[in-house]
């Protein structure tokens, strides 16, 4: 145990301090630069201003370009406004591909989300009903920028398909198409290169092994809200395993289930509670903001916007978890329980 947790804490140094490391004011500039030469001028301008009030206090950020006409017919936008404009993930555009219809993306003004809008029928990605232009404009792995046609409208409400609530979740096998070592690498390196490295880290280093052909479900918290609430490495295991369910859910499976549906995880006692607010998922508290961020036959990622918090009640239920044992895998959980 204690090889283990030395392995953690030199893992965790690493996260803290490239995690929480700011956009370099130089990043910045170039993107101002390009967009200059790309005929947004106005958001080239309005970037270089908010460039240390906003972006350089996030490791790694999407933004939104409105058109030099978009600036003229609308004025010059609020702070607020060009906050909503603003992602604190870098998506790529394989990444918005993955979103489904529904999905939430957060923005760096408190509580407001984006909405992924893109269509079956439609091919074009759109965030609000607004068609973003898939080719970036600027793209250096961190940083992404994509121009617009017009401003996202803060009061956009989107109204989802309905459909058939489903009051119990329900696992089925799978036809598995490739290893479970396949599966796991996959997976690592998508959150690696989407701002989830603390998880991705943790899978490797505990669910290496083959499991149940019923696959499972990451809710993955973003780099920075691991570091910012994990300092003793006891806790290390226990975090792990709460965000985790020993069975494949993608989105649309998440969104049929009924408020108050509980869902198990590889931490024994601990349930992830769904429940809805304006529209929006909810798990224990805590909104799923990057549905379906990754997923093939054997996993999928969710990305939340926090960590998913273990109440006092249910804290002696870990006191001995260091890590997954073969005995623990096979104890933890029955997949005919789903």
């Amino acid at each position: 145990m204690a090889s283990f947790l030395f392995l953690l804490s030199s893992l965790f140094i690493f996260f803290f301090f490239s995690s929480t490391a700011a956009l370099p004011s130089e990043t910045i500039y170039d993107a101002a630069d390009i967009l200059t030469d790309a005929g947004y001028v106005s958001m080239s301008l309005t970037l270089e201003i908010i460039a240390e009030s906003i972006l350089e206090q996030s490791p790694s950020a999407t933004v939104f370009a409105p058109s030099d006409s978009a600036f003229k017919k609308s004025g010059q936008p609020s702070l607020d406004l060009l906050r909503y404009h603003l992602v604190m993930l870098p998506l790529p555009i394989q990444s918005f591909r993955r979103l489904p219809a529904g999905a939430k993306l957060p923005t760096m003004l408190p509580g407001q989300s984006l909405t992924v809008t893109t269509s079956t029928s439609d091919h074009a990605i759109s965030l609000n009903n607004i068609k973003i232009n898939e080719m970036p404009i600027y793209d250096d792995g961190v940083l992404l920028v994509y121009g617009i046609d017009r401003f996202f409208d803060p009061s956009f409400q989107y109204q989802r398909p309905s459909s058939n609530p489903n009051p119990n979740p329900s696992c089925t096998g799978m036809n598995r198409t490739m290893n479970s070592s396949d599966s796991f690498d996959q997976a690592i390196q998508t959150l690696k290169t989407s701002g989830y490295s603390a998880m991705a880290s943790f899978l490797g280093m505990q669910l290496s092994g083959d499991i149940s052909q019923n696959g499972i479900t990451v809710f993955a918290p973003a780099d920075e809200n691991v570091i910012n609430r994990l300092g003793v490495f006891d806790d290390y295991p226990s975090f792990f395993r709460r965000h985790v369910v020993p069975c494949k859910f993608l989105w649309n499976d998440l969104v049929d289930f009924v408020d108050g549906t509980a869902l198990p995880t590889f931490l024994e006692g601990f349930t992830i509670n769904i429940t809805r607010t304006g529209g929006v998922l909810i798990l224990n508290g805590v909104p799923v903001y990057f549905p379906d961020a990754f997923f093939n036959d054997r996993v999928v990622v969710h990305g939340v916007s926090e960590v998913l918090a273990v109440p006092e009640d249910a804290a002696s239920a870990v006191e001995d978890a260091d890590s997954f044992s073969d005995d623990d895998e096979q104890n933890l959980f029955d997949p005919g329980e789903f």
